[in-house]
């Protein structure tokens, strides 16, 4: 297991390495003026744009910044904003909001999803499973944005500036909506599959009782989908869903990206997108390391 561990580790290297430049490059290498708008009605004075292209770097090829970028990068200093604000203080203002966000609409999708999954995957073709394949073919027919409105208009839902979890249950579900259907599905599938393999037979005329094999032979084996889901999911979640959070007027991560778009502030989009990567490779590793424990057959040499 260590040696799968480090293994995977020494690979996310060159994975990061070259994600990170190609974000880098899809933000820099944009052709047009950084500093148009920032001083008013009238262009920013020579000595002005002189300077902030010596701070940022930009008078260098673009090989040089992504380097000297990358180098502020491993000192956890992830540059600063044209106006002087530290892009690591936006970070971890608006970033604790996301992860509130995303880990709620992640536990609605991960444990609705798997009992609709479950329940529906055992009583194959009756009511209740035509009713979940309904309901979930409608979720994902809806757009994020539409459901969010209904939802936020219909039930007067506001969102506080410091977001508390009981404010953030509502466009949780809203992120999760999507996703949710999704696992559902996957469940089902996966245990309409696995229920009639031979370890679940053999469970059964060993007369174990109905809900040890579901719940630890059959769920066991038939969830390692759903964990892959879910694990890239939580990825996407707290990159931060840049419509959920416009709807409902959250100030996380998603709404940060947003703004600085609009600003042309590139330097706060390739930090955030940067630390997204981070997430994802996390997740992934993560989730690899799950499928040992959740599959006994799995084995890391």
């Amino acid at each position: 297991m260590g040696r799968y561990v480090l293994r995977r580790l020494l690979q996310l290297i060159p994975v990061f390495l070259g994600t990170t430049f190609i974000i880098y490059t899809l933000v820099w290498a944009i052709p047009s003026d950084p500093f148009a708008g920032k001083c008013g009605q009238r262009p920013c004075p020579p000595e002005y744009v002189a300077k902030m292209r010596a701070d940022f770097n930009l008078d260098d090829n673009l090989f040089v910044q992504y380097v000297k970028y990358l180098g502020k990068l491993f000192t956890g200093d992830f540059g600063q904003t044209f106006s002087g604000v530290k892009v690591g203080t936006l970070i971890a203002d608006a970033y604790p909001i996301t992860i509130r966000l995303a880990v709620i609409a992640l536990v609605i999708e991960g444990v609705i999803g798997l009992v609709a999954g479950v329940l529906t995957g055992l009583r194959k073709n009756g009511f209740l499973d035509n009713l979940v394949l309904v309901a979930t073919l409608f979720l994902i027919s809806l757009p994020v944005f539409f459901t969010g409105y209904v939802l936020k208009v219909g039930f007067g839902i506001s969102v506080s500036s410091t977001a508390p979890l009981g404010d953030l249950i509502v466009p949780g579900f809203v992120l999760g909506s999507l996703s949710m259907a999704y696992v559902a599905r996957l469940t089902r599938t996966s245990i309409a599959e696995n229920r009639r393999a031979d370890f679940v037979r053999t469970a059964i005329a060993k007369g174990l009782p109905g809900s040890r094999v579901v719940g630890v032979h059959l769920l066991r084996n038939s969830v390692i989908p759903v964990v892959t889901f879910l694990g890239t999911d939580l990825g996407a979640l707290m990159g931060g869903a840049i419509v959920t959070e416009g709807v409902f007027n959250i100030h996380g991560i998603g709404g940060l990206v947003f703004i600085n778009i609009q600003q042309q502030q590139g330097v706060v989009v390739t930090g955030v997108v940067t630390l997204l990567v981070l997430v994802y490779l996390a997740m992934s590793l993560i989730v690899d390391l799950l499928y040992a424990v959740l599959d006994p057959r799995i084995r890391y040499e």
